[in-house]
């Protein structure tokens, strides 16, 4: 294996660290194919990372920067494409960018999300009460039973999803991020994906309440932007057409006032509580898993030696959420150094959990966990530069309580066997795929 010939990238995510310290060692960006044949640059070092995603020459928008795309030699038949033909802030493009995180920065502010600690305290009381009642020192899958649970009542609740759509949302998030999918699997899923969303907004127009997509619904019909009396989409027409169309004329439409389309109101949507459903889950099952194989680390904290934020950073660092960043595109010639050159148009791919391992950052025991590690705090777990995730605030929030209080009430938890427990089969999302737990007795009031 060299940078110029390509290795692939494993579609189910078999072992994404020793994956990615092959792209650390192969120089600042190296060949991978993704699957469906799909030709990229890899970046693996922290540095490198955080340049590019700096860079005003790396867009993410595939419409106006990926030639591949643009010609159709990739299309809707790529089992990734909801990737890149979503139309929302994360694949959008400098002044485009800006015109499409306004109206959800503006809904989801960090206050907001700090206003939720007693919804999410209360949460997460009502689900160690469950657990206490139904296997009291039992073993318990506390992936489907805890971590799932808390982001799902509460990321659900904040975009004021009915309950009916829950079971739905969950089956098609979990297909976004299978990347070992087939194209076929990847179409049908899309195309329930829009069923749901449309039926979600034509809700919430019909009952608006104080809740994340009135919001947005409220930002998208109040504006000014002359496309917003034409270009309602319905959940029949392929997004690759609709996004094309919209890209061309939400070019001419970004600046202050510009409000989003149809497309853009859906496709902020399932950004939104997409990422915020799977990164929550992820991130707290790691926080537990680590602490519960290792006691020492948790007696840090018991002790007042290390805080639990401090958890979730040192979690954050070594299994990001999130492990690949998909896609990025040269918008010109990009010199790496060291003799390589990213050329126009070629796709990069970011990864974010090999950046959290960097032995450049974090020395040589960067695959060890460590609550008082001074550089913690120096992953890319929630991206960095204009990208970084809006969610950030309440995924923190969400998983410092939770771990936080299951270790209040039990106490003596300890993992459910031995072994390496399975993880999810996705190079995208990086979590356990369940994380088996016996609970142990609980602790008494007076503890």
């Amino acid at each position: 294996m060299n940078r110029q010939c390509p290795f692939a990238i494993d579609a189910l995510g078999g072992d994404v660290h020793a994956e990615a310290a092959r792209v650390r060692e192969q120089g600042p960006a190296t060949r991978v194919l993704l699957p469906g044949g799909v030709s990229a640059w890899a970046v693996g070092r922290s540095a490198d990372m955080r340049r590019l995603l700096v860079d005003p020459r790396v867009s993410k928008d595939a419409y106006r920067h990926w030639p591949a795309w643009i010609s159709g030699e990739v299309g809707e038949q790529w089992p990734l494409a909801i990737w890149v033909s979503v139309q929302n802030m994360i694949t959008a493009y400098g002044s485009e960018h800006a015109r499409l995180r306004r109206p959800a920065a503006a809904a989801f502010t960090a206050r907001r999300a700090a206003g939720l600690r007693p919804r999410i305290e209360e949460v997460v009381g009502e689900l160690l009460e469950d657990l206490a009642a139904s296997a009291p020192g039992g073993a318990v899958d506390l992936r489907t039973r805890f971590a799932h649970e808390l982001p799902t009542r509460i990321v659900f609740e904040l975009f004021g999803i009915p309950e009916h759509s829950w079971g739905p949302l969950h089956k098609i998030i979990n297909a976004f991020f299978d990347t070992g999918i087939t194209a076929e699997e990847a179409q049908r899923n899309a195309a329930d994906l829009d069923v749901v969303m449309a039926d979600l907004v034509a809700h919430r127009r019909r009952h608006p309440g104080d809740d994340m997509t009135s919001a947005l619904i409220a930002a998208r019909d109040t504006a000014t932007d002359p496309r917003t009396a034409t270009d309602a989409r319905t959940a029949t027409e392929p997004r690759a057409a609709t996004a094309a169309a919209d890209a061309g004329a939400g070019a001419g439409a970004a600046g202050a006032g510009a409000g989003l389309s149809e497309k853009e109101l859906v496709d902020s949507l399932i950004l939104l509580f997409t990422a915020g459903y799977e990164t929550s889950v992820n991130l707290i099952c790691t926080a537990l898993h680590e602490l519960l194989r290792n006691p020492a680390q948790l007696a840090l904290v018991r002790a007042g030696l290390a805080s639990w934020e401090d958890v979730v950073e040192e979690a954050l660092r070594i299994e990001p959420p999130a492990f690949y960043g998909l896609l990025r595109f040269a918008v010109e010639d990009i010199d790496m150094g060291e003799g390589v050159v990213i050329g126009q148009g070629d796709p990069i791919l970011i990864s974010f959990g090999s950046a959290g391992r960097d032995p450049e950052v974090h020395g040589a025991d960067a695959d060890r966990f460590d609550v008082l590690r001074a550089t913690r705090g120096q992953h890319l777990s929630f991206g960095f530069g204009t990208h970084h995730c809006l969610g950030a605030t309440l995924a923190r929030l969400e998983c410092a309580v939770a771990v936080r209080r299951f270790f209040e009430t039990f106490p003596a938890a300890s993992l459910a066997g031995v072994g390496e427990l399975g993880r999810v089969e996705s190079f995208i999302s990086n979590g356990l795929r369940e994380l088996p737990v016996v609970l142990g007795p609980r602790a008494s009031v007076a503890d």
